[in-house]
């Protein structure tokens, strides 16, 4: 069921981007988890700012495009928590999670609204 707007995905992008920048302070995380989770922010709020879509500033990214790249997102969150995190509590527990939610908003996301406002 697609019942996730291009605008209401929008929204939740940049609210996206505003937990990933918070979650080192509120979890606690530090080292090479703590940079991560840095750069995957910066990174979705580039990835949001550049697609064609409500949310969009410069509109080069093509909102299914921007879905794709969610989806591969999303798996790879999953498998660098059971591989390369593997061990740290965290870790692992927040980009398990993480992952997860990437893939339910991916899942329920109409990329194919009409709807661009």
């Amino acid at each position: 069921m697609k019942f996730i707007s291009p605008k209401l995905h929008g929204i939740i992008d940049y609210l996206v981007v505003i937990f990933l920048l918070a979650s080192p302070t509120i979890f606690g995380m530090t080292g090479m988890l703590s940079t991560g989770t840095y750069a995957l922010g910066v990174v979705h709020l580039i990835l949001t700012l550049l697609t064609d879509f409500s949310g969009g500033v410069v509109k080069l990214i093509p909102l299914a495009l921007h879905g794709l790249i969610e989806l591969v997102v999303g798996i790879a969150l999953v498998v660098i928590a059971f591989t390369l995190l593997k061990g740290d509590a965290v870790g692992e527990l927040f980009y398990t999670a993480f992952g997860a939610a990437v893939l339910v908003v991916f899942f329920t996301t109409d990329y194919k609204g009409a709807s661009k406002v």
